[in-house]
């Protein structure tokens, strides 16, 4: 936290130096504080803070007229009377993901380890379906009881695998050869970055219907959208037909980092009352005549 203020610090001091035209803020509500200080824009990005947190609020609230991206439609389920100026998904570098066209034959989680992500519910589903279940997680401090006590007992190495955490490699390889993705979240979910990195595999993903997952996923075509551990597990049986290509298209569609850029270009170009860049001009065509 002491680096996080003085980095906050740093950016307004810059900031009120005139040395930015708008300030981008990705450090929950407590920069918005010091807004009044500043004569530029100060845009935030929620990050599922205003979804999730209770003590932010107040500070949204107090500064609601100030401009939002969302990164969800759902996410704005939180605070719906904020100013939102744009929903602005996340993005992934495709670069980092490789399609694979066969389904593999395990189940994967991947995330942090928290029953707010349904950790326990995927082991439930690994042991119900029969399907093994590999799971990529941090272990945060204050989830440590939690896993000691809820899901280490399951371990196996068999059935239920905890794998650690991964880097990039790791976990494309690992996404790439699992039949299907398990996020059975308790609590709404913000956006889900797992469920669009798995899908860029070609992975589909089986999904409760909290927050965004609806979102991310599209139902019966890159995954199943779930209202119970009993939809999973009829999911998981048929999730092996579902064309793994689909999934890549999706996150080509509305998932990349260059489509992710231009939204909070067009955000910033609106804040700024820049017009909208000119498309660049067709070259001309060399089959074409003189014209009169």
């Amino acid at each position: 936290k002491a680096y996080e203020f003085l980095h906050m610090g740093r950016a307004l001091e810059l900031a009120r130096a005139g040395a930015f035209d708008l300030l981008h803020n990705h450090l929950n509500a407590y920069p918005l504080a010091f807004a009044p200080l500043l004569n530029i824009p100060v845009v935030t990005t929620l990050h599922g803070s205003a979804l999730l947190e209770q003590s932010p609020r107040v500070i949204y609230r107090r500064f609601r007229h100030l401009p939002y991206v969302s990164i969800s439609d759902a996410e704005r389920q939180g605070l719906p009377e904020l100013n939102y100026v744009a929903t602005v998904y996340n993005g992934v570098d495709l670069q980092q993901f490789t399609f694979q066209s066969r389904p593999g034959d395990y189940l994967v989680f991947l995330g942090r380890m928290s029953a707010k992500k349904g950790a326990h519910l995927a082991v439930e589903l690994a042991l119900r379906t029969g399907v093994p279940l590999k799971m990529a997680a941090l272990i945060p401090p204050d989830e440590r009881d939690y896993f000691e006590e809820v899901i280490r007992p399951r371990l196996d190495g068999r059935h239920v695998e905890f794998v650690g955490e991964v880097g990039p490699r790791e976990r494309d390889a690992l996404l790439g050869g699992a039949l299907a993705l398990v996020h059975l979240c308790t609590v709404p979910e913000p956006f889900g970055l797992a469920l669009v990195e798995a899908q860029a595999c070609g992975t589909p993903v089986i999904g409760m219907a909290l927050g965004a997952v609806p979102e991310v996923v599209q139902h019966g075509r890159t995954g199943f959208v779930v209202h119970s551990l009993e939809e999973a597990a009829e999911a998981v049986h048929k999730v092996a037909d579902l064309d793994r290509r689909h999934c890549r298209q999706w996150v080509e569609q509305r998932f990349t980092v260059q489509a992710m850029v231009e939204g909070y270009e067009r955000v910033y170009r609106q804040l700024l009352g820049l017009p909208a860049p000119q498309a660049p001009a067709a070259p001309p065509d060399p089959t074409a005549g003189p014209s009169g």
